[in-house]
């Protein structure tokens, strides 16, 4: 299974305290934090646009502390 690399915000600068993403050559969606690689989190290209979406419009804001 090939993948892309990975990339990572360009609103992240060159900290290392950020979110990866990339997808493999079935279409699974990979994301991992930066500064700690080995924990990786597969999901559907689907579930992640309606994941992104869900963000770009609001729908988490109420669980910010």
């Amino acid at each position: 299974m090939n993948s892309s690399a990975w990339r990572k915000s360009s609103y992240s600068g060159s900290n290392d305290d950020c979110v990866e993403v990339r997808t493999q050559d079935n279409g699974v969606v990979e994301l991992r934090e930066s500064d700690d690689g080995e924990v990786i989190v597969r999901t559907t290209a689907a579930s992640f646009a309606r994941f992104l979406q869900a963000a770009k419009t609001g729908e988490f804001d109420h669980l910010a502390i």
